[in-house]
C-alpha cells in the first residue's frame, strides 16, 4: 500500500468529529425513549440492538449478577489477572500522586480565603464492547475515580451472545471491587446512566470512550450530567530522527492504525531515506497483521509520511495538529520535550512506543483526540474532584471592606446586594 508522502508546508490533518445527523437523531430518539419509558426502554433496545431476548430465550436482567463478576475473573487466565493486577497497582500509584492540596490564604484584616476538594459523590464508567474487549480502560476509568474517594461506581458495557459483557471487563471490575455492573451498551446506557431508571441509579458525571453512538448521546447528554470527554479515534504523532529504526516507526503506526478505520497515523522527519524505509516497513509488516483490512484503511486515510526541513518545522505541526499521542524516537528525545505545549500524551525515546502508556506504564490513557488537547487534558483524579471556595469574614472585615463592595455593587445596579453589606454596617453602629 502507499502511505502519503507530503513536504511539512503541504501538509494538512484537520481531524474535526462528524456531525452524523442521522445518527444524532436515532440517538436522540433512544435517549427520550429511556428518560420516558426508563427499564421497559432498556429492555427493548437492548433486545433490538443486541438481539439479547432471542439468543438467551429467558428474561433478562439488566443487572449482571455478583457471581458473574467472581466467575469471569476465576476464568480469566491466570496471566491476564496478573498483568492486569501488575498494572492496576501502577496506576494507582501514579493517580496518588495527582492530589490536589487544600489552601488557606490569610488576609491583612483577618479574613480567610481557601478551597477544598470533594469527590463527585456518583459516577457511571462505560466499558467498551462490540470489535473488542478493554478491560484496560476499565483500569484507567474505575481507579481515578477510587483515588478521588468517589463512593459510588457503577460499569456498563454492552452484551455478548452470552447475554453478559465480555469476560475480561467483568474480570477487570472485580479485580477493582466493582459490583454494580450493566450489561447495556450504547445510546442507551449513556441515557440511563444521566437520567436513571428502575433499575440504574443516575449519575453525576460519565466516562469512558464509546463508538459514534456512545460518543454522539454523551454529547446530548452533557449539561445534564458531567462527561469526561467526546472521544474520538485514536491518533499517533511520531517525530522521529535520521537514527530512528524504521520498523519501530512503522509498527508504532500500526499499533494505532489497527484500533479502527478511522484511527490516524503520522511519522514527521528530516530523513526522506528514514520515511522511504518506514514505507517499505508498512507494507512488510502488514502482511501478516491480523487487523491488516482495518489498518490498510486508516493508513490510506489518515495515514502519512512527513518530511520536514529542520525539527523545528515538526515541533509547529506537532503544536498546530495537536494530536493524542506523541512519540519522540529521537536520541535527544529529552529535549525537545518543552517544544511542546499540546499533546495529550508524550512518549521519550525509542524504547517507549505509546502502548506502554495504553496498559502498563501507569498514565492514563483515556486523552484528549481530534485536536482537544489544545485545551483538554487526559483523565486524571481531578476529573473526578470538585472544587470549592470558602470564604470567612469577621466583623472587622467586612467593615474595612464595605465601602469598595457597596461600590461595585451599586456600579452594576444590584442594590441588594450593597445592602446585604450595609445591614451589617447598621448593626455595627447600633452596637448590636
Amino acid at each position: 500500500m502507499s502511505v502519503q508522502l507530503v513536504e511539512g508546508e503541504a501538509f494538512a490533518w484537520k481531524r474535526t468529529p462528524s456531525s452524523a445527523p442521522e445518527e444524532s437523531l436515532r440517538v436522540a430518539q433512544i435517549i427520550e425513549d429511556v428518560r420516558v419509558r426508563k427499564d421497559e426502554a432498556l429492555l427493548h433496545w437492548t433486545e433490538q440492538l443486541d438481539g439479547i431476548e432471542r439468543v438467551t430465550g429467558m428474561p433478562f436482567d439488566l443487572r449482571v449478577p455478583v457471581t458473574a463478576l467472581k466467575d469471569a475473573y476465576e476464568q480469566t487466565p491466570a496471566e491476564t489477572i496478573e498483568a492486569l493486577r501488575a498494572a492496576a497497582k501502577r496506576i494507582r500509584a501514579y493517580h496518588e500522586a495527582q492530589w490536589p492540596e487544600d489552601f488557606t490564604l490569610y488576609g491583612e484584616h483577618g479574613e480567610q480565603m481557601g478551597m477544598v476538594w470533594r469527590p463527585i459523590r456518583r459516577v457511571g464508567v462505560y466499558a467498551p464492547g462490540g470489535r473488542g474487549a478493554y478491560p484496560s480502560t476499565v483500569l484507567m476509568d474505575v481507579i481515578p475515580a477510587q483515588v478521588a474517594g468517589v463512593s459510588s461506581i457503577a460499569l456498563a458495557s454492552p452484551p455478548g451472545p452470552d447475554g453478559l459483557p465480555h469476560r475480561d471487563v467483568l474480570a477487570a471490575a472485580h479485580l477493582l471491587g466493582i459490583d454494580e455492573v450493566y450489561r447495556i451498551g450504547g445510546a442507551q446506557a449513556v441515557a440511563a446512566f444521566a437520567y436513571g431508571t428502575q433499575s440504574v441509579l443516575r449519575v453525576d458525571k460519565i466516562v469512558g470512550p464509546g463508538n459514534l453512538y456512545v460518543a454522539l448521546a454523551k454529547r446530548q447528554v452533557m449539561g445534564d450530567v458531567g462527561i469526561d470527554s467526546i472521544a474520538g479515534p485514536s491518533e499517533v504523532f511520531i517525530v522521529a530522527d535520521e537514527h530512528a529504526n524504521p520498523r519501530f516507526v512503522a509498527a508504532d503506526m500500526l499499533a494505532q492504525a489497527e484500533h479502527d478505520t478511522e484511527a490516524g497515523a503520522v511519522c514527521v522527519s528530516t530523513s526522506e531515506k528514514l520515511l522511504a524505509a518506514v514505507q517499505v516497513e508498512l507494507d512488510r509488516q502488514l502482511t501478516d497483521l491480523p487487523r491488516a483490512q482495518i489498518a490498510r484503511a486508516a493508513l490510506s486515510r489518515w495515514g502519512a509520511l512527513v518530511h520536514v526541513e529542520h525539527l523545528e518545522q515538526a515541533m509547529d505541526i506537532l503544536n498546530d495538529v495537536a494530536p493524542e499521542h506523541v512519540e519522540l524516537l529521537m536520541d535527544d528525545a529529552d529535549a525537545w520535550l518543552p517544544y511542546i505545549s499540546r499533546a495529550g500524551a508524550v512518549f521519550l525515546g525509542h524504547y517507549t512506543p505509546e502502548p506502554v502508556g495504553d496498559y502498563y506504564a501507569g498514565s492514563n490513557h483515556v486523552l484528549p483526540t481530534h485536536g482537544s488537547a489544545r485545551y483538554a487534558s487526559g483523565l486524571g483524579v481531578h476529573d473526578f474532584l470538585r472544587r470549592m471556595s470558602v470564604v470567612a469574614y469577621n466583623r472587622e472585615t467586612l467593615r474595612s471592606h464595605a465601602a469598595h463592595i457597596v461600590t461595585l455593587a451599586r456600579a452594576e445596579s444590584l442594590e441588594a446586594h450593597a445592602r446585604a453589606v450595609l445591614v451589617r454596617e447598621e448593626e455595627n453602629l447600633d452596637g448590636n
